[in-house]
């Protein structure tokens, strides 16, 4: 039986984000600043996407993003875009593990639904023209449970959450069917919130909800926004512990959400971290459905430029695949290499690398 995967997710992918280069950093400065025009900057990120598109195919990769250069944070740049969601400044940042992050936020403001001006349906129709059919073209957007974190939900707008889920689930399908209008085959769901239910140390059971409740709604909320989703359009779901500056927001085994989230969320494939001990184990696996959604291992850290040992990610491989047959699994790195525009603590160089690295060893895996 051959193992070789002809559709996304690849054996050899990654999550989406890249570095952005000293030159993007000054044009966005000069563009703050009013030196420069948005025509002007979108030159400059148009060159450089298509740079990056170059290598990521240059490097073997059969999946290729924009890196997301035209963003600031991963999730915050497209949720402000929404209807009824407004960026804000709050008092303070994200809390990770020794920082705070820069301080910018979205709240509710109004009833939620899509945009059909929503600019990330340009950015990957342009996105698209560079790929020019050479690679599988992925967009990148936060999962609609983003929106469930702290402090977002307005209760005055929305006294029932249930109300307020629905709307969300229908700004979503209407999102979806946007990028797949424009285009898109391959889409991926960004989901910090989901990983933070299977945290032990987060106290949802203090709030109004229980953890259980949550974990439920936000199966539902994915599930009904994929609900109307094109046949031919593959889905994705990664699973995130917080990643800003190399560091993280959280830790904890995948065990609580498994038994709901990894078992039954209608997704063609789940990108989970899995590069360091705050993953725990790989036992949650056994929940997956043989035969169901691809997993792609996240083994290879975004958050230094060392690489791993081969022989070590092969071991890991064969651990993982006691609980997901072998053709079910994928590699990539465990998270993008700039979830926000700061980026992790390595270079372009070391980025690029550790990209090879996933390629050339699922092509031992795999493909041999």
């Amino acid at each position: 039986m051959s193992v070789t995967l002809t559709k996304a997710p690849f054996r050899a992918d990654h999550v989406g984000s890249l570095l952005r280069p000293d030159r993007l950093h000054k044009a966005r400065k000069q563009f703050k600043d009013g030196s420069i025009s948005a025509a002007a900057l979108r030159e400059v990120e148009n060159e450089e996407i298509k740079r990056v598109v170059d290598k990521q195919i240059e490097l073997g990769l059969r999946v290729v993003s924009d890196g997301e250069f035209r963003r600031t944070w991963f999730h915050l740049d497209f949720l402000e875009h929404l209807n009824g969601i407004d960026g804000y400044i709050p008092d303070h940042g994200y809390k990770f593990i020794g920082t705070e992050t820069e301080k910018y936020d979205v709240r509710n403001t109004g009833k939620v639904s899509f945009n059909p001006n929503h600019p990330h349906i340009q950015d990957f129709v342009d996105l698209n023209k560079i790929v020019d059919g050479r690679a599988i073209a992925k967009q990148t957007i936060p999962s609609p449970n983003q929106l469930f974190n702290s402090g977002i939900h307005n209760s005055d707008v929305y006294p029932d959450i249930e109300d307020y889920a629905n709307d969300i689930i229908k700004a979503y399908q209407d999102a979806i069917q946007a990028f797949y209008d424009a285009g898109v085959r391959y889409l991926q769901l960004d989901d910090v919130y989901i990983a933070g239910l299977s945290a032990p140390e987060i106290p949802f059971n203090e709030g109004k909800y229980s953890r259980e409740q949550l974990i439920d709604l936000a199966l539902r909320v994915v599930n009904g926004s994929l609900e109307n989703k094109p046949e031919d359009l593959i889905v994705t779901t990664h699973l995130c512990r917080g990643n800003y500056q190399s560091t993280w927001a959280f830790e904890g085994s995948y065990a609580i959400i498994a038994p709901t989230l990894l078992a039954n969320e209608n997704v063609d494939g789940f990108f989970l971290e899995y590069d360091d001990e705050r993953s725990g184990s790989f036992k949650p696996l056994k929940h997956i459905p043989n035969d169901g959604p691809q997993v792609v291992l996240g083994l290879v850290t975004s958050k230094n430029g060392e690489l791993e040992d081969k022989e070590a990610i092969k071991t890991r491989i064969r651990e993982a695949s006691q609980f997901v047959p072998l053709e079910q699994l994928c590699l990539s790195p465990q998270c993008g290499f700039a979830s926000t525009h700061h980026g992790n603590k390595l270079t372009e160089e070391e980025q690029w690398n550790k990209l090879k690295f996933v390629v050339d060893l699922a092509n031992e895996v795999w493909e041999k």
